[in-house]
């Protein structure tokens, strides 16, 4: 019975309950919370890490892009040096000339490209080298072309001092033959002498009787020897006769074979009439020319002059009177 009149001990235990509720909910609440800012501490350092990993790995890329682009250009240093100081050299690059301009394309696409991996900078390393090894296989051609250019200079200077003594000597031989065949060239030369000038008056039926009027010569009648010569060859010769009127004027009738020749000084003189004259060596030999002319012959003294060779060879005179008892 004493049992059942003490409330006050049914009243305190559910406020005993609800007390150890709150504290266990805030035991919960408050362990959430710790673990809330622990985990946000945590993504933070993790995060942070993240960054800085991902901070070291840019300068990484750009340290190997910049790397790559100075190695880059070296090269191309090298290459446009290769080019300007041989000539040769430029030549035979431009055989390579598209190859290495698709191997620095590539190279140079790829370090532009900012977010380029690693894979790709690896690439363009080795795109670099194959570069470069191109280069030294240029140097080395154009070490080995200088070497034959000095040997080939070498031979050449040989050769040339050998076709110089070649060419003195020959030079010496040819002066030497020249003077020679100058001198039998001049040896050559035919003389004429026993000149005979005579006015000749044509009659009928063929009849010629000589005569030094000069209005009844019809033709010259012009006779001489050629002396003989042991060193002219024998063969046809060209024989320039010249005419020259008593006034000393050439006679020259283009119409009756008259001309021009060249002496043996170079001047340049009419001739009357040439002659072609089958000489045999080393004998004397007559020569007769004839010359009628398209006007009357002049009274007074004609000059006969022989050249051959380009040389005077003889010469003679006629006069030719005005009248006389006999013509």
């Amino acid at each position: 019975m004493e049992a059942e009149n003490k409330p006050g001990a049914e009243v305190q235990e559910p406020h005993e309950r609800s007390g150890k509720g709150r504290n266990i909910l805030t035991a919960v609440l408050l362990i959430a919370l710790l673990g809330t800012w622990g985990y946000i501490i945590y993504d933070n350092n993790k995060n942070k890490e993240e960054k800085e990993e991902l901070s070291e790995q840019i300068k990484s890329v750009d340290s190997a892009r910049n790397e790559l682009q100075n190695e880059l250009n070296d090269a191309t240093l090298r290459l446009d040096a290769l080019k300007t100081e041989n000539v040769q050299a430029a030549g035979m690059l431009q055989t390579k000339d598209k190859e290495i301009s698709n191997l620095k394309s590539r190279i140079e696409s790829i370090l532009r490209d900012e977010k380029a991996t690693k894979e790709q900078l690896d690439e363009a390393r080795r795109l670099i080298g194959e570069l470069k090894g191109n280069i030294d296989t240029f140097a080395a051609e154009i070490a080995s072309l200088k070497l034959q250019n000095k040997a080939l200079a070498e031979q050449n200077t040989v050769v040339t001092s050998q076709r110089d003594s070649a060419l003195k000597i020959y030079d010496s031989a040819t002066t030497v033959i020249r003077e020679k065949e100058s001198v039998i060239d001049v040896g050559s030369t035919l003389h004429a002498s026993n000149f005979k000038i005579a006015g000749i008056r044509e009659r009928n039926k063929g009849k010629e009787k000589e005569t030094s009027r000069a209005k009844r010569v019809d033709k010259l009648r012009i006779t001489f020897d050629l002396d003989e010569n042991r060193i002219t060859q024998s063969g046809e010769k060209d024989i320039y006769v010249v005419i020259k009127t008593p006034d000393g004027q050439p006679v020259s009738v283009e119409a009756f074979g008259s001309g021009k020749f060249r002496t043996r000084d170079g001047v340049e003189r009419y001739f009357t009439k040439r002659v072609s004259v089958n000489y045999e060596q080393g004998k004397k030999q007559e020569v007769v020319v004839e010359w009628s002319q398209n006007s009357n012959f002049k009274t007074g003294k004609y000059t006969v002059e022989i050249y051959n060779n380009g040389f005077l060879i003889g010469e003679g005179t006629v006069n030719l009177k005005s009248g006389g008892l006999f013509g």
